[in-house]
C-alpha cells in the first residue's frame, strides 16, 4: 500500500478466468470511494512526492499519473539504459550492508555473543578473494552464520546462470522392457482430491499399466537414454504419444495429451493417499489420517481438506513428517483441540455433537527431523494442548523467525531473524536442538520407500490401543414425561 495526496493505492486480485488480474486501485478518504488506476500491472511505484507512478508490466515499465482510468501505452524505452557496475566496489557495499541489517535488526541486540565488528574485518578479507558473485553469496552465508541462528539465509544477486530447458511429465512410473519402455503404473493423486491428475488418467485415453508409450511428437522412446529424455522442453505442453499394448510401432494408436511440469504434488498426493488407506485398513476404519506437508497456505489447506473428511472418525493420526514450516500454526491447533461442550438428541439420524466437526477422541502426531520452523511449532503446541504423543525423530528446531529484510542493491537477498519463541515460563525453544518426540520411532527410509513405515505403525498401535479405553458419544438418559 502506498499513501499521497488524500488517497490510498493499493493492488487486488481478480479471477478473470484463464488469467488473473491484479489491478491498481486507490481509495479517496474524502471522497469515500473506489476508483481503478490501471486494469492489471505486475507492480508499481509512486514517486516520492505522489505526482507520478511508475507501472510495471510484464518487462516493460511505464510512467503515468496516479489518477482513475490511466492506459499503459508508451513504454520506457530501457533497453537503451546502460549503467557501467564496478563488482567489487558494489560487492563490498552488499557486504556493508548485509552487515549493517543484521546489526540493527537481529532480534537480539547483543548478536548472541557475538563480537559483530570483529566478523566486520574477519569477513571482509575474505571478500577481497571473491572472484564471482558465487563466492560473494558465500562469504555473506559464513558471516551470517557466525550468528549461530536458524532462518539466515542468502542467496540471489547479479549472477550468471546457465539456461534451463525444462521437463514434461506423464506422472507414471516407467519400466524398461528390451528396445523399449513400458509403463509400470499410472500415478493416481488421491480421489478426494482433483487438484492433479496423470495426463494418462484420462479414461477416454484407454492407457493401461504395461502399455508402450513409443514416441513422442514423432521422436522414438529407446532404452538406450532416459525416457524424459525425450520430453525436454515439453513442459504444459500438448504431445502426441504414440501407444501400444506391444513393443510395436507400426500398429500403434496416436494419443493427444498435455504433460505435466512436475509430478512432485502427484506423487505427494499419491503417498498421503496410500497412507490414509494403510492406518484405515489397520484400525477398521476407526481412525483419521492427516498429512500437514506445510504450515504455509498450502498446509493449512490440506489440514481442513482432510480434517473435514475425516473429523467423525473415533481418532485420528496428524502427520506432519517433512513440514516446511510457514506460519505459526496456533490455528492448526485450534482446529484439533475443540472440545466437547454438548450434544443433541434428534428423532432422525446419529445426535449432533457440539461443537460441530469435531474430533474428541485420541490423537497422536508423527514428526522427524525434516520438520522445522512452523513445523517445530506445531508439535510443540500438539504437546502444550495435550492432544496426544508425538512419535517419531527430534524435529529441526528453528524458531527464531524473520519477518523481511530490505533488498541488496543487485537483487540479492539475506534474511534477518527478527523474533524469537520462548515459552510461558520464560525458558527458550530449544534453538538447534528442536522438538523431542514422546515416542522414539527411529525412521528407516529406505524401508519407507518400500511402503513399510516403523513410525506410522507405531502410532496406529497407540491409538488402538487408547481407542479401548475410549467412551465416544455417550448415551443420554431415558427421554423425559414432561
Amino acid at each position: 500500500m502506498s499513501a499521497a495526496n488524500g488517497k490510498i493505492f493499493y493492488q487486488t486480485e481478480v479471477d478473470a478466468g484463464k488469467e488473473t488480474e491484479h489491478p491498481v486501485k486507490y481509495y479517496d478518504l474524502k471522497k469515500r470511494e473506489e476508483k481503478t488506476v490501471v486494469e492489471d500491472a505486475d507492480g508499481y511505484r509512486l514517486s516520492a512526492n505522489g505526482k507520478k507512478m511508475l507501472v510495471l508490466k510484464k518487462d516493460n515499465l511505464y510512467i503515468i499519473k496516479p489518477e482513475a482510468e490511466q492506459k499503459l501505452e508508451k513504454a520506457l524505452p530501457t533497453d537503451q539504459m546502460v549503467m557501467t557496475v564496478d563488482p567489487r566496489a558494489e560487492w563490498k557495499q552488499i557486504f556493508n550492508d548485509v552487515w549493517r541489517f543484521e546489526r540493527d535488526f537481529f532480534y537480539d541486540k547483543n548478536m548472541h555473543g557475538v563480537d559483530w565488528n570483529a566478523q566486520r574485518v574477519k569477513y571482509g578479507k575474505l571478500l577481497d578473494d571473491a572472484v564471482t558473485r558465487w563466492d560473494v553469496n558465500y562469504v555473506l552465508g559464513e558471516l551470517i552464520g557466525e550468528l549461530n541462528s536458524s532462518h539466515t539465509y542468502r542467496g540471489g544477486g547479479d549472477l550468471a546462470n546457465a539456461k534451463k530447458t525444462n521437463t514434461g511429465y506423464l506422472g507414471v512410473n516407467w519400466e524398461a522392457d528390451g528396445k523399449y519402455y513400458r509403463i509400470k503404473k499410472i500415478i493416481n493423486g488421491a480421489p478426494w482430491d482433483s487438484e492433479v491428475r496423470s495426463p494418462l488418467s484420462a479414461t477416454d485415453l484407454k492407457v493401461h499399466a504395461g502399455d508402450y508409450i513409443l514416441s513422442v511428437n514423432g521422436r522414438p522412446i529407446t532404452t538406450d537414454k532416459e525416457p524424459y529424455e525425450a520430453f525436454q522442453g515439453l513442459a504444459g505442453k500438448t504431445v502426441e504419444l504414440m501407444v501400444n499394448s506391444k513393443p510395436d510401432l507400426q500398429t500403434a494408436r496416436k494419443i493427444v495429451v498435455k504433460t505435466l511440469g512436475s509430478e512432485s504434488r502427484l506423487r505427494n498426493l499419491a503417498w498421503i493417499e496410500a497412507m490414509r488407506e494403510h492406518v484405515d485398513k489397520a484400525t477398521n476404519g476407526k481412525v483419521g489420517y492427516i498429512y500437514v506437508r506445510s504450515t504455509g497456505i498450502d498446509g493449512q489447506n490440506d489440514l481442513v481438506r482432510q480434517y473435514m473428511a475425516q473429523w467423525n472418525k473415533e481418532g485420528l493420526i496428524i502427520d506432519e513428517r517433512f513440514n516446511s514450516g510457514g506460519q505459526i500454526p496456533d490455528r492448526f491447533i485450534e482446529l484439533l483441540n475443540r472440545k466437547n461442550l454438548a450434544y443433541w438428541a434428534v428423532r432422525d439420524g446419529k445426535d449432533w455433537s457440539w461443537p460441530p466437526k469435531g474430533n474428541f477422541g485420541p490423537k497422536a502426531m508423527l514428526i522427524n527431523g525434516w520438520s522445522g520452523s512452523g513445523g517445530d511449532a506445531f508439535p510443540d503446541f500438539f504437546r502444550k494442548a495435550g492432544l496426544g504423543p508425538l512419535i517419531g525423530t527430534r524435529t529441526w528446531g528453528g524458531l527464531i523467525g524473520i519477518t523481511g529484510a530490505p533488498e541488496l542493491i543487485d537483487g540479492g537477498y539475506v534474511t534477518v531473524p527478527t523474533f524469537r519463541m520462548y515459552n510461558p515460563d520464560g525458558s527458550w525453544f530449544k534453538e538447534a536442538h528442536g522438538v523431542d518426540p514422546d515416542i522414539l520411532v527411529k525412521e528407516n527410509l529406505t524401508e519407507e520407500a518400500k511402503g513399510v513405515d516403523p513410525q506410522l505403525d507405531r502410532a496406529i498401535e497407540w491409538v488402538n490401543n487408547a481407542l479401548k479405553d475410549y467412551k465416544g458419544k455417550p448415551a443420554h438418559a431415558p427421554y423425559e414425561k414432561r
